[in-house]
């Protein structure tokens, strides 16, 4: 296929070089000066998307979104897909694939799960809203770029999915450092701790797979001074969208709330800017109740 790649940061970058390795021509475009193995570069987005089978964004906020939307989706032919993997507000999401198909083009949102490393490796997730003949198109290079993308339904539904999976996320890993500092605290070994919780009924991804305490279970960031896999920034960032979504849906999210508030507590007035999002660990270990 013919693909522009719009976006070739710490994520994009990797996603695009492994479909230029995959034998597609990948033509890019970023506002800062990149080079990316495999990439053509354009002058401008709307150049990169023109001659494109399928337009592929991966940007950091909704407004962007919006903005390069207007920018490309008039350059591009009919019949074309616009896939976005940037995770944004459903409303943005949907706004976007609305005048996407209004000019005759597919459109998918389809955010990701598997961070850096996955973009990297291959291995990604993706949660992709939108039309069937669209996702049957990027199937291929889905397949390229992760090992498992889930149709989720019509436009915004790959960002319902995404945000909603990221609630669950943030609040367990919130749970798990609180309950390894309050064992710390009642004299109870962390492997011992471990060794109970993850073949028991607390088990969760954040205990098993990720444990937040350094030298228990699978290496993760703890095993490297909390240099992240997954930013508290980043986790800052999905909360929100998740609180957005539920005041613009009249959800009662109390635990998510309560999830979104510590994060930003813990990224904006403490020292979690940069840090992992398991960081919380060290936070709880250093507090008691006041």
């Amino acid at each position: 296929m013919k693909i522009a790649f719009i976006g070739l940061g710490n994520m994009g970058a990797p996603m695009a070089r492994n479909l230029a390795a995959a034998g597609h021509a990948v033509t890019g475009f970023d506002t800062a000066a990149v080079a990316v193995e495999g990439v053509t570069m354009a002058g401008s987005a709307a150049d990169a998307v023109r001659a494109a089978d399928v337009a592929i964004t991966m940007l950091p906020s909704g407004a962007i979104l919006r903005a390069v939307a207007d920018e490309i989706v008039p350059a591009m032919r009919r019949g074309a897909v616009h896939l976005d993997c940037s995770t944004v507000d459903v409303a943005s999401a949907r706004a976007v694939a609305e005048t996407a198909q209004a000019a005759g083009l597919s459109a998918l949102d389809a955010p990701v799960s598997g961070g850096v490393g996955g973009a990297e490796a291959g291995t990604l997730t993706f949660m992709v809203g939108g039309d069937e003949a669209g996702f049957k198109t990027a199937l291929e290079l889905f397949e390229i770029m992760g090992k498992k993308a889930v149709h989720c339904g019509p436009s915004g539904n790959g960002q319902a999915a995404k945000i909603c999976n990221n609630m669950i996320l943030g609040a367990t890993m919130i749970v798990t450092c609180e309950a390894f500092a309050l064992a710390d605290k009642l004299g109870l070994d962390r492997q011992a701790m471990f060794d109970v919780v993850s073949t028991s009924s607390g088990s969760s991804w954040s205990m098993n797979s990720y444990c937040p305490a350094p030298g228990i279970g699978p290496t993760s960031p703890a095993d490297n001074d909390y240099r992240p896999g997954f930013s508290a920034d980043l986790m800052l960032k999905d909360l929100r969208l998740a609180m957005q979504a539920a005041e613009e849906a009249d959800a009662d999210t109390p635990l998510g709330t309560a999830a979104a508030a510590l994060y930003a507590r813990f990224v904006e007035e403490e020292d979690g800017a940069g840090r992992d999002f398991s960081a919380m660990l060290p936070r709880f270990e250093r507090r008691g109740r006041g």
